[in-house]
């Protein structure tokens, strides 16, 4: 392998064993040789939103030149040209090697693009708008290389479990993207459920949500366990050496749903996580399931009856 593209994937693999401890874990059940792929991938992902993220210091327009430029080198490289980049060789190798569809990388982009200048969604369908680009893409692009007896089939649910995963990263992380003036939760929730967005402020201040933010809180949680349940069925339609992977992530991202019920539904008394021990109990399990068992959802959608309408899935 080149060098430059071995020590890309290097890169990416660091960026994912830094920042995504829980998929990470996941990732050391699939076969060697597809590994370094979702790193790559990973990479991809994470670097952009750390263009977004993490130069906060910056102004949103400077922000987004960084993001316009960096997007352009991996159009160039998606044509061709060399591309002197520390990460960047390696998910252009994967999307070579898999042929994966460009659109979902620029359906990626225009949604890290959005963080930089949208700060709420009135609702749950414009939410899932943005989402599609920021997590139901990360699902179709990672299909390939996680391999099925019926890609057609496994494609929605490879969706749904991108929009399981990020709604569970919204709900845990709701004090931490109101830091950074962003909120997740659409606007038509909070007033369903008689919060406004100083009230949020107002619990990230103190430490300690109140009753209402606590209500909506578990009507979000049973929106994403619906997303959960919709992904189920995907699992067992992957390849048999892809499936350990996807059922440990599957069960340690909806753990911490289980946390945050576990915690009263305050996601701001803390940052609700999985303990190691079991992170490393439920890989076990996983490698232990034989290949083909269903997955069971992590715990049923719960509304609040009589205040919103169902979990929105789609």
């Amino acid at each position: 392998m080149d060098l430059d593209l071995a020590a890309a994937y290097r890169r990416c693999r660091e960026l994912h064993r830094r920042h995504g401890r829980t998929y990470y874990l996941a990732t050391r059940l699939l076969p060697a040789w597809k590994r370094r792929h979702v790193h790559a991938l990973y990479g991809f992902t994470r670097y952009a939103d750390e263009i977004v993220d993490q130069t906060e210091a910056l102004p949103p327009v400077e922000r987004a030149a960084q993001l316009d430029h960096w997007g352009g080198r991996f159009v160039a490289g998606l044509h061709g040209e060399r591309v002197d980049d520390p990460l960047l060789p390696a998910v252009l190798h994967t999307i070579a090697v898999f042929d994966l569809d460009r659109e979902d990388f620029a359906a990626f982009l225009k949604s890290m693009a959005m963080d930089l200048t949208v700060t709420s969604y009135r609702s749950y369908g414009q939410l899932l708008d943005y989402m599609e680009g920021s997590a139901a893409v990360i699902g179709t692009m990672m299909l390939p290389i996680l391999g099925s007896s019926d890609p057609s089939a496994a494609r929605e649910p490879a969706r749904q479990l991108g929009f399981a995963f990020q709604l569970t990263n919204f709900i845990r992380d709701v004090a931490e993207d109101l830091g950074r003036g962003r909120t997740y939760l659409p606007e038509e929730d909070l007033a369903a459920f008689g919060v406004t967005p100083d009230d949020l402020a107002g619990c990230r201040a103190v430490g300690r949500a109140t009753e209402p933010v606590r209500a909506l809180i578990r009507y979000e949680v049973g929106r994403a366990r619906a997303h959960y349940a919709a992904a189920a069925p995907g699992v067992t339609l992957l390849d048999a050496g892809s499936q350990a992977c996807i059922r440990t992530a599957y069960a340690l991202y909806g753990g911490i749903l289980d946390e945050v019920a576990a915690q009263g539904y305050d996601v701001f008394v803390r940052r609700a996580t999985v303990p190691q021990r079991h992170r490393v109990a439920v890989a076990g399990r996983a490698l232990l399931t034989p290949t083909g068992t269903p997955v069971v959802p992590p715990g049923p959608p719960v509304p609040a009856a009589g205040v919103l309408p169902g979990p929105v899935v789609r």
